[in-house]
């Protein structure tokens, strides 16, 4: 008889595919491999039935029966819904990791959000024009050349946005730089606003450029996809002309990456629990290394689709 599996695991969602769908093709995909795992037989009692006696006469023997009412055909599917909550949300446009809990794994998505972790991206831009939404699908406002723009004008602008993050980073941590207690969250690399914040690049780089298209590596918290297109439109304009965004795909979320996170082939019930039993312990892990240190009573307990509110 099968059991429900709980805990985390990553899969990877497609751009074109609203989140929730994603959400509701795994919760459909477990219900039927779940349903379709041998089930116990029915329980049986005794009845009374009639039979053939001697000299022809009818008589009731006590016979085992199941009971029906235990039956599947008249109970129908044992599990009909699966309590699946979702992670950092991605937006239709974006793909990549993608973190969902089962049965008690929704708990440890409220303490994976209480550790405030950071997730990468892999953002894609192009040079030349400029949209209403910040993105290549949007409605075309503006274009510009692109021909004075080098990879080393890009990097340059790439440093300043990472220093402006570094001092909003050490701002929004509320802690005293010439602390000892500074000192051993530097160590642990644990130095990160634990509370709300504005988002916050933690690090950026150039992975290719080749103009008008360029790509991006960005470190981010408290980020929404939308803002990384933003990103890449405010780039342009500090290099004098514009940019939109092509591509916003998630490569980390937390301790998930890219090798953790299952294609829609794998989201089957063998495979979750793979993945379950795989990620537990560095899962644990990180929450016992971010939240250890810390009170249980100062942490906010956060409904887990409250939480993460801002991310939808």
């Amino acid at each position: 008889m099968a059991a429900v599996p709980a805990g985390l695991f990553a899969v990877y969602k497609p751009a074109g595919v609203a989140w929730g769908r994603v959400r509701a093709a795994v919760e459909t995909q477990l219900l039927s491999d779940l349903n379709a795992a041998p089930r116990r037989p029915p329980p049986q009692h005794v009845r009374f039935l009639p039979a053939p006696g001697r000299d022809g006469a009818t008589e009731l023997v006590p016979t085992m029966v199941p009971v029906l009412a235990e039956h599947p055909l008249v109970r129908g599917p044992r599990f009909r819904r699966l309590k699946i909550g979702a992670g950092h949300r991605l937006d239709v446009k974006a793909s990549g990791v993608f973190v969902l809990g089962i049965s008690h794994g929704n708990k440890l998505l409220t303490d994976l959000y209480n550790c405030h972790l950071s997730r990468a991206y892999t953002v894609g831009g192009l040079f030349g024009k400029a949209t209403d939404d910040f993105s290549d699908t949007g409605k075309l406002v503006e274009k510009t050349t692109f021909d004075h723009i080098t990879r080393e004008k890009l990097e340059r602008v790439l440093a300043v946005i990472q220093g402006t993050n570094h001092k909003a980073l050490l701002m929004h941590s509320n802690i005293d730089m010439k602390t000892q207690e500074a000192y051993e969250l530097a160590v642990r690399g644990l130095i990160r606003p634990m509370g709300k914040s504005p988002p916050i690049i933690t690090a950026v780089r150039c992975l290719q450029f080749a103009p008008p298209e360029f790509q991006l590596e960005i470190h981010c918290l408290h980020e929404t996809q939308q803002y990384l297109r933003k990103i890449v439109h405010e780039i342009g304009l500090e290099l004098k002309s514009s940019a939109v965004c092509t591509q916003v795909r998630r490569t980390r979320d937390g301790v998930f990456t890219l090798d953790d996170a299952l294609l829609r082939s794998q989201w089957n019930l063998q495979n979750i629990r793979s993945a379950i039993w795989s990620c537990q312990l560095k899962v644990q892990a990180e929450i016992e290394r971010t939240l250890g240190h810390q009170d249980d009573s100062d942490l906010p307990q956060l409904d887990v689709e409250t939480a993460r509110a801002a991310d939808s």
